[in-house]
């Protein structure tokens, strides 16, 4: 999906994708505006207008408006009076507190599941995992991000505390991985792709130790793949 920027002309407009079942076009506008985020082609820095986002999807500028709202409550695009919406910069700052906050979470919950968590519902999550690995060697950054956001806010939920899972997403959104093209196509995110089958097995083993190791690993990992990509 190319998207234009401010005061561009609009090209033949896409289907909107039907992204978790979303209906209404503010909620399926602001997945595609989001997976146009992680792709790269909505840039940090740059300022795009509702009219012209939305001539390229084929809708009324209010629903895009509104998503790129919804974008703003996220942290994900600023406000630019009578212009549009300017997508956030994040700093290596701001990275390296998500990842310290979601390691403070994240790691001891998924810890605890190595000796709570039905195995069945672990192995609900293999399929994800799965796909995670399949989108790394295909090089769809897109289809990459929505399993793993699927496989781990769906790991965390067997935690049974939802509020936990939700900041987790926000953070998540909040640490979104942009142009990555180059690494996709280097194949570097097939290493972090393929410990999420790793931290599964070591789950259903009930190896706490291991189960730690991974999660430690892997999100140092993933700002590893941030450093890179700055």
């Amino acid at each position: 999906m190319a998207v234009q920027r401010t005061g561009a002309p609009p090209t033949a407009a896409p289907d909107l994708p039907a992204l978790g079942g979303k209906s209404s076009y503010r909620e399926r506008v602001a997945d595609a505006l989001r997976a146009a985020l992680i792709a790269g082609e909505l840039r940090p820095g740059e300022v795009y207008s509702a009219p012209t986002l939305a001539a390229r999807f084929g809708v009324s500028a209010t629903p895009v408006r509104e998503a790129m709202l919804d974008l703003a409550k996220e942290g994900l695009v600023d406000t630019v009076p009578n212009k549009g919406f300017r997508v956030t910069a994040v700093s290596e700052k701001q990275l390296d507190e998500y990842t310290h906050v979601r390691a403070l979470i994240e790691i001891p919950t998924v810890v605890g599941l190595a000796g709570t968590a039905d195995p069945v519902s672990l192995e609900a999550l293999r399929p994800a995992a799965r796909e995670i690995v399949g989108a790394a060697v295909a090089g769809d950054l897109i289809a990459y991000v929505e399993a793993d956001t699927r496989f781990h806010l769906g790991l965390l939920a067997l935690a049974g505390n939802a509020h936990l899972v939700e900041v987790v997403g926000d953070l998540r959104k909040r640490s979104r991985l942009y142009g990555l093209t180059a690494l996709v196509e280097e194949g570097r995110l097939l290493a972090s792709a393929q410990e999420h089958l790793e931290l599964l097995d070591a789950l259903l083993d009930r190896d706490k130790r291991a189960v730690r190791e991974i999660m430690t690993r892997h999100l140092g990992h993933v700002r590893g793949l941030w450093a890179a990509h700055d």
